[in-house]
């Protein structure tokens, strides 16, 4: 276990005193330690979670389009 001296606001405090109530965690501590886990799992690693996996695969299932030229595509865009 690693210990810190962290300085925040009075937002981010009234934040964990409400996550420590809603998940009944002992300490502010457990709070953010719970804040982690869920920003690692929705905004580090999302290409690991399953259903990227699958849209990744029927995106790579899909026929490519050819645009030809970027004035080519620039004209299907209406740019």
């Amino acid at each position: 276990m690693v210990q810190a001296t962290i300085n925040i606001d009075g937002h981010t405090n009234k934040i964990l005193d409400i996550i420590q109530a809603k998940y009944d965690l002992n300490d502010k501590s457990s709070a953010i330690d719970l804040m982690a886990l869920q920003y690692e799992e929705e905004i580090l690693e999302p290409e690991f979670r399953p259903e990227y996996i699958e849209k990744t695969k029927k995106i790579i299932k899909q026929k490519p389009v050819d645009v030809g030229s970027i004035e080519k595509l620039r004209g299907r865009l209406g740019l």
